[in-house]
């Protein structure tokens, strides 16, 4: 293979809007190493471990919105790749996988570091590519540079994810000393990508519907924070007079958010009061299992779905119909009032500033628009000669209010002990602005949704829920804090998945702004906190995996400031000055016993069904 072709590959990457690449050591890999090294317009970082490699690449992905480049060598590397390869290709998220190979003469020889890597993602991959190994005759470098201009379109086209380039290569790997390299002229194709916009008359089927529909429901999954979503969405909901709910990792600041509290008890009169007959969905997954539950056993006339493109599941058993359009235009269209339309809301939002505007901008540090939540409706508002639609959304935002209502007195009660849920509630009141926060896996992500955000802090939330495991979670957050330099990152983890990933943290690149809430039990608490394994004889051998484990060492090794607490006292004294902007990247270990969570946590569930029984 001429190694101009390899030359050429990040000359591509650049041009088609790849700006990140994230490389892992290797000798096959060697003339793709060089050349994004040396190539003036791609930002590259090594880092040794490939799976905390490719999840720092996800994460920096997730934070800028852009593909982003992976390098490394033969052999089983590539495999390493595999779990944040799933995690983006169930969350959307485009990803270009260069894995350099061997000659295919040379797979099953026995030849070192040889595997057989062709398709290596298989279904968790939106495709794959080879290289041809000969590029001598002019048609195989124009192929060459086809196949990986197909590649990085097909990553970046909707809906985005993970692509494989397998590139096989031959002796000699490294140019001569003192060789200069040039990038291109390189062959671009690109590829202008238009969303798909409702028609005049299918809208106006829709608000039909929509008006003539008693009890309408927008459940949101997971979602990035967009600024024209969030607008239009709340129009909407103040034109139809509907309820949004949505969980943290939707991003919606002014959504029903505390369903994980008031759902928690079967309660049949609060449960039919909430059901819809018309569901509007949009997104990836939720956390709520109480939510999902719900709405599953739940008989609803009706389910529309909005994604614009891409396969879409049938969660909740009801789907009724798919609308192939972005979310934001949905509702903007739906909410547009023109000749024909007679909603008559003085708030309606001009179509014209809002459609195809669906770039998704983190919200730091001007980008960040808040949207006013709708009033909740008190309790003595909430009359029987309401219209049914005021009647069903004064329903669900008085639930709401009175859960947000039991949290705030609950985590105020005396003399409780030392717990991690009381210390997470604690910590996520003192999130900086603007934070991107970063949820671990396991009871992490749990607590947060429970608890819910500060108001009015335009806090940005990220979780691996496209395949929900602990692997790379705190690369990730790695990832998005290399990303995003001047804006504060926060991971909130629990001990299984940080001790899990600690290569995350084994590379030569600052992040200042990085700080990590750990949540140190001893044990994967969450299996005392599940009916089936906390009965078991062999829990604490077999489910919990105890551990003696502390992050002290590990904070050393990787130079983050350190701090330890075991009470409340401590950890109201060390939130303020682990979250100050100055000192630098920090770790923030809440050590608590296990036992204690799980009862705490018992009496949380007690109490929220009494409540709400």
């Amino acid at each position: 293979m001429s190694l101009q072709v390899i030359h050429n590959i990040p000359e591509i990457c650049a041009q088609l809007g790849i700006t990140d690449a994230v490389l892992s050591p290797g000798s096959r890999c060697a003339p793709l190493t060089i050349a994004f090294a040396r190539h003036p317009g791609v930002q590259v970082r090594t880092v040794p471990d490939e799976r905390a490699a490719a999840f720092i690449g996800l994460g920096i992905a997730q934070a800028q919105r852009r593909a982003v480049a992976l390098v490394c060598t033969s052999g089983t590397a590539g495999l390493n790749y595999a779990p944040a390869v799933a995690e983006a290709y169930f969350q959307q998220i485009p990803l270009v996988v260069f894995t350099a190979d061997r000659p295919p003469e040379w797979i099953d020889q026995l030849d070192g570091q040889t595997i057989r890597q062709t398709d290596l993602y298989g279904a968790h991959a939106k495709g794959s590519f080879t290289l041809p190994v000969d590029t001598s005759h002019p048609d195989a470098e124009w192929h060459a540079a086809r196949i990986v201009n197909e590649a990085i379109n097909l990553a970046q086209r909707a809906p985005a994810g993970p692509v494989q380039v397998n590139v096989p290569l031959r002796e000699p790997f490294y140019p001569k000393a003192g060789e200069e390299l040039t990038f291109g002229p390189v062959k671009v194709i690109r590829e202008e990508m238009s969303a798909p916009v409702l028609l005049p008359s299918q809208a106006a089927a829709l608000r039909d519907t929509i008006r003539n529909a008693a009890r309408v429901l927008v459940v949101a999954g997971q979602h990035p924070w967009e600024p024209a979503l969030q607008q239009a969405l709340h129009q909407f909901s103040i034109a139809f007079d509907v309820p949004v709910v949505g969980d943290t990792i939707a991003n919606l600041p002014s959504a029903i958010g505390q369903q994980d509290v008031f759902l928690a008890a079967q309660n049949q009169t609060l449960r039919e009061s909430l059901r819809p007959t018309l569901l509007i969905t949009f997104g990836q997954s939720l956390i709520s299992k109480a939510l999902k539950l719900y709405l599953r056993n739940t008989p609803i006339a009706q389910h529309w779905h909005i994604q614009a493109a891409g396969e879409v599941a049938d969660t909740y058993r009801a789907l009724t119909q798919i609308i192939r359009v972005e979310p934001a235009d949905f509702f903007a269209a739906l909410t547009a009032i023109d000749s024909t339309d007679s909603i008559g809301v003085s708030e309606a939002v001009d179509p014209s500033s809002i459609l195809g505007t669906t770039a998704m901008r983190p919200p730091f540090p001007a980008d960040a628009t808040r949207v006013a939540p709708p009033a909740v409706v008190p309790i003595s508002a909430a009359i029987e000669t309401e219209a049914p639609s005021a009647f069903y959304t004064a329903a669900w935002q008085r639930a709401n209010a009175q859960a947000t209502d039991f949290l705030d007195t609950f985590f105020q009660q005396p003399n409780q002990p030392f717990n991690e849920f009381a210390a997470i509630h604690k910590a996520l009141h003192s999130l900086p602005e603007y934070t991107a926060l970063h949820l671990a896996n396991s009871m992490a992500v749990r607590y947060a949704n429970i608890i819910g955000l500060p108001k009015g802090r335009a806090v940005e939330v990220f979780a691996n829920r496209g395949t929900s495991g602990i692997d790379g979670c705190t690369s990730t957050a790695v990832g998005a804090a290399l990303a995003q330099p001047e804006r504060p990152v926060v991971l909130l983890t629990g001990d299984v998945a940080f001790f899990y990933d600690r290569n995350a943290f084994w590379h030569n690149y600052p992040t200042p702004n990085l700080r990590v809430v750990l949540l140190n039990n001893h044990a994967g608490g969450i299996f005392r906190l599940i009916d089936g394994p906390r009965q078991q004889p062999e829990l604490e051998e077999f489910f919990e995996t105890r551990q003696p484990l502390r992050a002290e060492n590990t904070a050393r090794d990787f130079g983050l400031r350190y701090f330890a607490v075991s009470s409340f006292a401590e950890l109201e004294s060390a939130l303020p000055v682990f979250f100050a902007a100055e000192g630098g990247a920090a770790l923030l270990e809440i050590t608590t016993d296990s036992q204690t969570n799980a009862a705490f946590f018992e009496h949380y569930r007690n109490t929220v069904k009494a409540a709400f029984a």
